[in-house]
């Protein structure tokens, strides 16, 4: 009887350790559950406060752009404010998501690279591209698939330009033009024979001698690009192509950010003044002939305080040159919550040219 008595207990004990057991299983698995419902995708929406669900825009990127990573959800401060909106790159939240933006060179070869669930009532497929229209292919992929577009252009439902000046306002705002001991500088990375600018050098090098910089050329320290490019008085920013508002880097960062005076080959000179004081540049069609153009930068590098004129906006503005991913996306979660109701592009192509 004492034995059985003992076998009896320890049956008791055992039920008990495996009904804590499956207990301590069962409110593991609902901690976790309610956790994953909270913290979707933790590793993408870090630094920002959570707001409730409801309230909250889920912005999916498709792709990242060129295989490119950055912070989502870390957005620099004053330009943008993404309270309200959640980033994240896990395609399993597509259901849920309230908008997702597809950088048009990671996506332009086939349908197959875009969702193939259907799409969720109400969201909105955002539409990413800085590359100009010779250098984007399929625009008619795209054709009543996006709602809204992002890209240069001006008249982008979200305008996202690699570059833009703001007012003086702080004491590091002053400006003192770098110390100049060369005369021109270009650097290219896409040297084609047939294209405009280059046809255009191929005429100017006869008056005026110019340092290349980039492949085929002289080599430019991937460091400190400014450090070398800022020694110079006058910066060939010569677009690869010509199209409205397209003006790139070559602008914005290697001439207006590293000081020196932008000779430009692009829009038209109104369109550059749209963006920037019609005296901070040189643009080649306010000549009749590249002849023309050498004679007039020999002779502003002959004469200091005409050359010194072109700097006098800097006494009210600076430019904002060095862009990356991470400043364009964050344009996006102002957009979504002011964007209407419907609106579908039916000829991306079209509009883009």
């Amino acid at each position: 009887m004492e034995s059985q008595g003992k076998t009896l207990t320890f049956q008791k004990c055992f039920k008990i350790v495996i009904a804590q057991f499956c207990l301590a299983i069962i409110l593991f698995s609902y901690y976790n559950y309610v956790n994953r419902s909270v913290f979707i995708d933790k590793s993408a929406y870090t630094n920002i406060n959570q707001e409730p669900a409801n309230t909250t825009k889920l912005i999916l990127l498709w792709v990242w752009p060129f295989g490119s990573k950055f912070p989502l959800n870390d957005c620099p401060p004053p330009y943008t404010n993404i309270s309200g909106c959640l980033y994240t790159d896990n395609k399993t939240l597509y259901s849920s998501a309230d908008a997702v933006v597809f950088h048009h060179r990671d996506v332009c070869y086939s349908r197959k690279q875009l969702p193939q669930a259907p799409r969720p009532p109400n969201q909105y497929w955002v539409w990413f591209n800085l590359e100009s229209p010779s250098h984007s292919a399929n625009l008619h992929l795209m054709d009543n698939l996006i709602n809204l577009t992002m890209s240069y252009r001006a008249d982008s439902d979200i305008f996202s330009p690699y570059g833009w000046l703001e007012p003086n306002q702080q004491q590091e705002d002053n400006f003192t033009i770098p110390p100049k001991t060369k005369l021109v500088a270009w650097a290219v990375s896409n040297w084609n024979p047939s294209s405009k600018r280059v046809r255009y050098y191929q005429e100017l090098k006869k008056y005026l001698s110019v340092d290349i910089y980039g492949r085929q050329h002289l080599p430019l320290p991937g460091d400190d690009n400014g450090k070398t490019l800022s020694k110079y008085k006058f910066y060939f920013s010569f677009e690869n192509s010509i199209h409205e508002d397209y003006i790139t880097e070559k602008l914005w960062l290697n001439a207006l950010t590293y000081g020196c005076v932008p000779v430009v080959l692009g829009p038209s000179r109104k369109s550059y003044e749209r963006f920037i004081p019609k005296d901070s540049f040189i643009h080649v069609d306010d000549f009749p002939t590249p002849e023309e153009l050498a004679k007039y930068i020999l002779k502003l590098d002959k004469d200091e305080d005409a050359y010194q004129q072109y700097f006098t906006w800097r006494s009210r503005l600076h430019p904002i040159g060095n862009t990356n991913w991470q400043t364009h996306y964050c344009r996006v979660c102002k957009a979504l919550k002011e964007a209407p109701m419907h609106k579908t592009i039916s000829k991306l192509g079209e509009w883009y040219k």
